[in-house]
């Protein structure tokens, strides 16, 4: 539902404008409700709240009796913010969340598939250019069959 690569600033009270290709589907799929959380590689995930719902469920279903189970909802859910997409089109970043993305002013915004991930812009040029290069191998390994 999400896809693309958006370049965006943060301003000086730490909102980013979605980009307007999100904003046009969040109004027609009438979404009002965003969690917003810690990611993995130093992202932060976004998901619409109907989304996030599904994926509160099946972690919630995890045995709270597992060590790693109990430590991923911990650091997963108590980084979760709840927001709304502004009259512009903007969302706050918490400084918690912008501390854990190491996020400046600069982000990426980019759709991957049921969420929003938001990079500094840093990071992900960073991240890309190391794993580009394996795009085809990872296409080979994930899809062998």
């Amino acid at each position: 539902m999400w896809y693309g690569e958006y370049l965006h600033s943060l301003d000086e009270k730490n909102r980013v404008v979605l980009p307007s290709r999100f904003r046009q589907k969040i109004k027609e799929k009438r979404i009002k409700k965003f969690y917003l959380t810690r990611g993995l590689e130093r992202c932060l995930f976004m998901f619409a709240e109907k989304d996030w719902l599904r994926i509160e469920e099946k972690f919630s279903s995890l045995s709270f009796t597992k060590l790693k189970a109990r430590f991923f909802n911990r650091l997963y859910f108590s980084g979760a913010y709840e927001t709304k997409i502004d009259s512009q089109g903007r969302i706050l970043i918490p400084d918690y969340l912008k501390n854990f993305a190491q996020i400046k002013k600069e982000v990426v915004i980019i759709g991957v598939s049921d969420r929003v991930e938001i990079w500094d812009k840093s990071s992900w040029d960073e991240f890309y250019e190391e794993n580009r290069k394996n795009f085809e191998e990872m296409a080979e390994n994930i899809f062998e069959g």
